[in-house]
């Protein structure tokens, strides 16, 4: 699946990149190739970008911080891991104070566990959590580093390492906190910490309900990605209809993401057509719920199991009922299960 590879990444290491200063080379020369770079990513030549991006980071002396993220941003894109790690590298040995040392910590552990998810190699989560030991013995109050280490851990399968970090997590978060709610499953089922489980996350419905992707354990989730302006999304429509109604009073719940962002219009639309399921607005492709889930087409659709995996994606109007309704069925199983006799 398209959006797997990199979702540790755009979740967790961004927002905290984003947090430090977006240093430009101070090199003239690496000044021009910084510019060069932007320029082929213009013209949509991201191999070429990340070439540039390189060169300008080595001629600033490799203490480019702006160049360093775009290294990690377009290597991980790429897949060309070195370049990533090359640049993750150069951050930890630039950073200064606690605080930053940490988080270069952090975001090269992260790096690692994205390389793992894709590699499958016990070796790249080993590090990983390394680099998270490193980031938590420099600035122990790190909430993300808690719950990353946890997951790390969980991949190499020392589920009473991962368990303690998770409920030391949950001391650290409030009972809002979607991560937490998150941990608490994990805690309880540490087998799907290393399941490709959709990221967790909390949004307030159309109607006004506050609710996070885990209230929804034990339902299958679909989650549909679209807008009033997009014709294949209005041409789609009959369609998501269709599967409301034909998955009505079963263990399966559509919530619509929106990325309106004229939110009257939304509101309107909604109304009028009547789409009975559940809504929500993000306001657009660089709305949080969509940069979480790399959504950069519509319609897009995700279709997860009753244990929160994710289990399909789909571009485009696609035909899904088959693969719901087996997905369903195993709902009803679970179900049935975990009732007491």
């Amino acid at each position: 699946m398209r959006y797997a590879g990199i979702l540790l990444l755009a979740c967790a290491v961004m927002p905290l990149c984003a947090q430090q200063p977006a240093d430009g080379p101070t090199d003239e020369k690496a000044k021009k190739t910084y510019k060069e770079a932007f320029d082929y990513l213009k013209r949509r030549d991201t191999l070429a970008a990340l070439d540039a991006f390189k060169k300008a980071d080595k001629q600033d002396g490799g203490h480019c911080l702006a160049c360093q993220k775009n290294m990690i941003k377009y290597g991980v894109e790429l897949r060309d891991w070195k370049t990533a790690e090359l640049a993750a590298s150069e951050i930890i040995d630039e950073a200064q104070g606690a605080r930053d040392i940490a988080v270069a910590h952090y975001q090269l552990g992260m790096l690692l566990m994205t390389e793992g998810s894709v590699k499958h190699k016990e070796e790249l989560y080993t590090r990983a959590h390394e680099e998270m030991t490193k980031a938590l013995a420099t600035a122990a109050n790190f909430p993300d580093a808690v719950f990353s280490d946890g997951l790390a851990l969980a991949h190499l399968k020392q589920d009473a390492d991962a368990k303690a970090r998770f409920e030391q997590y949950v001391k650290m978060k409030p009972a809002e906190d979607p991560n937490r709610q998150r941990a608490l499953r994990y805690i309880s089922e540490p087998e799907l910490a290393r399941a490709r489980m959709a990221p967790a996350f909390a949004v307030t419905t159309l109607d006004g309900q506050r609710i996070t992707l885990d209230d929804f354990k034990g339902k299958v989730v679909l989650l549909d990605f679209w807008a009033t302006w997009c014709g294949p999304c209005r041409e789609a429509l009959p369609h998501m209809r269709s599967i409301a109604k034909n998955f009505r009073d079963q263990p399966l719940v559509i919530l619509s993401v929106s990325l309106d962002s004229d939110e009257q219009k939304w509101k309107d639309f909604v109304a009028k057509n009547e789409m009975t399921w559940v809504h929500y607005r993000d306001g657009g492709f660089t709305g949080p719920i969509s940069r979480m889930f790399s959504v950069e087409a519509i319609p897009h659709t995700f279709t997860i199991d009753a244990e929160g995996v994710l289990q399909d994606e789909n571009i485009g109007d696609a035909s899904i009922e088959g693969k719901l309704k087996k997905l369903v069925s195993r709902a009803r199983e679970l179900q049935a299960a975990a009732k007491p006799e």
